[in-house]
């Protein structure tokens, strides 16, 4: 319906300029994790810890400069929001997602009609002991957030220093779990 009422210039420049804006965007964020696996595997400098004794603008964060930095600043909003976007297009989730003028906040959506062979009285599985949908999306948001951070910091796309306590994870020096956490975010990501 609203690829329909979209005008022709946005069908036919818009919607392709999008995708390969969002191509590009995945193609360096997988890029750049390749790269930083190898790093990883040759530089036991590039492990996630917190940095030491730098001081802030003593030390570039980026080998490409402002450029560099600016294209860290896009991946992480790209991050960001592929990740709010693919927590609510998950089907555990899809109840939760807010609409427009419509989102109450005492209680969740109400579960669909019964299908063909379900008893009209039976009651779907955790309907009954759903959060309200606002407070739920409060809580969804705020832990996608804080844990982004920590997400760019492993992946390799930021050098940026993690401020607060995120930097002092003992699983931040563990090699095996930061390797595999990169090779499967680029593994499940291409």
């Amino acid at each position: 319906e609203l690829r329909h009422r979209a005008s022709p210039w946005q069908r036919n420049l818009g919607y392709p300029l999008a995708m390969l804006g969002l191509l590009a965007l995945t193609g360096i964020s997988v890029l750049i994790v390749c790269f930083h696996v190898l790093e990883l595997l040759l530089d036991d400098a590039a492990m996630p810890r917190g940095m030491q004794d730098t001081s802030l603008g003593q030390v570039s964060f980026s080998i490409l400069g402002s450029f560099g930095a600016a294209l860290q600043v896009v991946l992480i909003f790209y991050l960001m929001l592929s990740s709010v976007v693919g927590f609510y297009s998950s089907p555990l989730f899809t109840r939760l997602l807010p609409e427009r003028q419509d989102t109450p906040l005492t209680k969740v959506r109400a579960p669909p009609p019964p299908s063909v062979g379900q008893c009209r009285g039976a009651v779907p599985w955790g309907s009954t002991s759903s959060p309200p949908q606002i407070i739920g999306n409060c809580v969804s948001l705020l832990v996608l957030s804080s844990a982004l951070p920590v997400f760019s910091r492993t992946l390799g796309i930021t050098r940026f220093d993690l401020l607060g306590d995120f930097g002092r994870f003992n699983w931040l020096g563990n090699f095996y779990i930061v390797f595999l956490y990169n090779m499967g975010f680029a593994a499940l990501t291409t």
